[in-house]
């Protein structure tokens, strides 16, 4: 598993520092956002997403409520549309009611692969019990069996090319792109290639989505949409 490209080795402690309650990089609201719009002092940290109020510098609601960290820059995600709705509730419905025991898929929340990389994968299948614990804001890699992006329009690169590349040299085994086609959802199946690691393409799915790994799972794409 590696971090951010910097060619160091990552470790457990490099990506589970903000699930704790005290880390060396332990910083106040204040001190974050003294200089805003620019980065605090040494840039955005995973850590740092959870110390964000979700009102913003001037008191705008909901200001920090979605924000994910790639490459060290917060990105602020647009409001969903209802294909993103639709897709997001259906896929979670049908993974959990398919899913083995030890399983559960979870959406919109954050997975942290190094001190600057903290996205937030539109759905994931973590281990169960780690699902239990209400506490937790962010996974790290070796709880997450597999991640789903569903690309909207102003998310395109980051969906198709830059997290992808971030989950897959995290070591995460398994990775759907979700597309809007005009006859409905397409998804993009890959799995790791740990040799190279990177994600190779092993199934592109229309109507109907049926697959042996992480689990055997058949979802109704069409279906999706209500």
């Amino acid at each position: 598993m590696t971090t951010d490209g910097d060619g160091k080795d990552a470790t457990v402690g490099d990506v589970t520092s903000t699930l704790s309650e005290e880390t060396s990089t332990t910083r106040g609201v204040g001190e974050l956002l003294a200089n805003w719009p620019y980065p605090p002092p040494g840039g955005w940290t995973a850590d740092d997403l959870d110390r964000l109020p979700q009102e913003g510098p001037h008191g705008e609601p909901d200001f920090f409520k979605h924000v994910e960290l790639v490459d060290g820059a917060l990105i602020f995600m647009s409001p969903q549309k209802r294909f993103h709705e639709h897709v997001l509730y259906g896929l979670r419905t049908c993974l959990n009611a398919q899913a083995p025991k030890q399983l559960k898929a979870v959406t919109q929340m954050d997975v942290v692969l190094g001190p600057r990389q903290r996205p937030c994968p539109d759905v994931l299948i973590i281990d169960s019990e780690v699902a239990k614990d209400r506490s937790r804001t962010a996974y790290v890699p070796q709880e997450v069996h597999l991640v789903v992006e569903v690309v909207s329009p102003e998310s395109e690169f980051r969906d198709r090319e830059a997290k992808p590349r971030r989950y897959a040299a995290a070591g995460i085994r398994h990775f759907w792109l979700v597309e809007d086609n005009p006859d409905g959802p397409v998804v993009h199946v890959h799995e790791l290639d740990p040799v190279n690691r990177g994600y190779v393409v092993t199934g592109i799915h229309r109507d109907k989505l049926s697959v042996q790994v992480p689990f055997s799972v058949t979802i109704d794409l069409a279906g999706l949409l209500g």
